[in-house]
């Protein structure tokens, strides 16, 4: 069907796969403002189904008719012109959402782990049938990241995007940080509030915010970079003695991702794309961030440091985004047009963390003698790198070690690598208790 600017329409077909939630405030959402959703777009946005895989579940949070809740998801998206995806996972929500775009359907969706995988096939699929693809709440919830990225930035150089795009483990790390408490306990509390999932693997473990960095990437640089290129890092190894020695040194741990343009050893250009617990400095804008907010600090060439902040999950909020994109795909049905697609003709190479520019920070017991500082200074001298801070801490009667907190200067994560290599085998050094990338010097 091709709609016209100004004409009287008939109501565009929207279908929901998908009612948890976020579904849930959605569909009331567009109830609840069903005449100002129709000033907005031009046309009326009536709900003909939302796909679910229980029917016996009760919604009445959504405030829809019983009779439009359907198993049949295939079907539903053949009849509708604008789908919204909030089920999650990769199958079978990938082949209903190619299943959609062929039927001439729009888009939008907040699943990020489909789109770190398949973003450029599903870009593509968009592209030949002449439809959009939104998927802003796929990055930072109620966060707006992507339009940005994709539009607002669209005539500058991106150099950095580093930020906090998983609330939970923020949640985590930040209550550590205030109450000194260890990292089980919180993630117990995490998920007794409903901030973590019974299973909180995609969490802890960086998963989450592993394919949200993949797409923030292929947006800012202009590059298809995928989930198995971003290297990862949960939370599960951090402990109340790594919150206490970063305190200690002005710092607050922080799970982040960080994107960024780096040359390769021989100077090749590429991009840099990894998800890791680090260090920074408690007077970076990132370390004000608490609770389970996200922040997203991105650095261009013409417009400077910005930082994009807010809720970065719940229902509520993230359905503000979801709605927004809403809201411009339908406008496009109603007026013509479409929205970005898929900007990857940089095509840069993706390199490996060793190519990152960084900086350490090393807990370690060394033998409580004279020298061995020296000793530890030379090591690691010998790999290029130089030390920004060191530090002793505690001092132990038993086998007559100290500890030492030492903070390098950023090098390249291979030689940083190779240095911790080159301390741990050191005879006078007892052991390697942490080590920590830092950020934001």
């Amino acid at each position: 069907m091709h709609w016209k600017v100004n004409e009287v329409t008939t109501s565009l077909r929207v279908a929901l796969l998908g009612c948890g939630v976020v579904g849930s405030a959605v569909a009331a959402r567009l109830q609840q403002h069903r005449d100002d959703f129709t000033a907005r777009v031009g046309a009326p946005l009536d709900i003909v189904g939302v796909a679910v895989r229980d029917l016996d579940r009760p919604r009445p949070e959504s405030g829809l008719d019983p009779s439009l809740f359907t198993t049949d998801a295939e079907e539903l998206v053949t009849r509708a012109d604008l789908v919204v995806e909030l089920m999650g996972g990769i199958e079978p929500a990938r082949g209903l959402l190619r299943r959609a775009m062929e039927h001439g359907a729009s888009v939008v969706t907040a699943n990020k782990a489909l789109l770190g995988e398949d973003g450029p096939e599903l870009y593509e699929v968009a592209e030949k049938q002449d439809v959009d693809l939104y998927y802003e709440a796929a990055v930072a919830g109620a966060v707006p990241l992507v339009r940005p990225l994709r539009e607002s930035l669209a005539g500058d150089t991106v150099h950095r995007v580093m930020g906090i795009v998983n609330g939970t483990t923020n949640f985590i790390l930040d209550k550590m940080d205030r109450t000194g408490a260890d990292l089980e306990s919180t993630l117990k509390e995490a998920q007794e509030l409903g901030y973590a999932e019974a299973d909180p693997t995609a969490d802890v473990e960086g998963l989450d915010a592993r394919a949200k960095a993949a797409i923030i990437a292929s947006i800012a640089f202009h590059t298809r970079v995928r989930t198995p290129d971003v290297y990862c890092e949960g939370i599960m190894g951090v402990t109340p003695d790594d919150i206490r020695a970063a305190r200690k040194i002005g710092c607050v741990i922080k799970l982040l991702a960080i994107c960024e343009r780096t040359a390769d050893p021989r100077g090749a250009l590429g991009v840099n794309v990894r998800v890791h617990p680090a260090l920074v400095p408690r007077t970076h804008p990132l370390a004000t961030v608490h609770d389970a907010f996200n922040a997203v600090f991105v650095e261009a060439e013409l417009a400077g440091e910005l930082m994009f902040y807010g809720q970065g999950a719940g229902g509520v909020p993230t359905s503000s985004a979801v709605l927004g994109d809403l809201v411009q795909a339908a406008r496009h049905k109603v007026r013509g047009g479409r929205g970005p697609g898929e900007s990857a003709y940089l095509a840069l190479d993706v390199h490996g963390i060793g190519s990152a520019t960084t900086g350490y920070f090393i807990r370690m017991d060394v033998q409580d003698r004279p020298g061995v500082l020296g000793q530890v200074a030379g090591v690691i001298a010998a790999q290029g790198v130089s030390i920004e801070s060191i530090r002793q801490g505690l001092k132990r009667s038993e086998g007559g070690l100290a500890t030492l907190h030492l903070v390098t200067h950023p090098a390249t994560d291979a030689a940083l690598a190779r240095t911790v290599d080159r301390l741990r085998a050191h005879e006078d050094v007892a052991s390697v208790a942490s080590v920590l990338r830092v950020e934001g010097l």
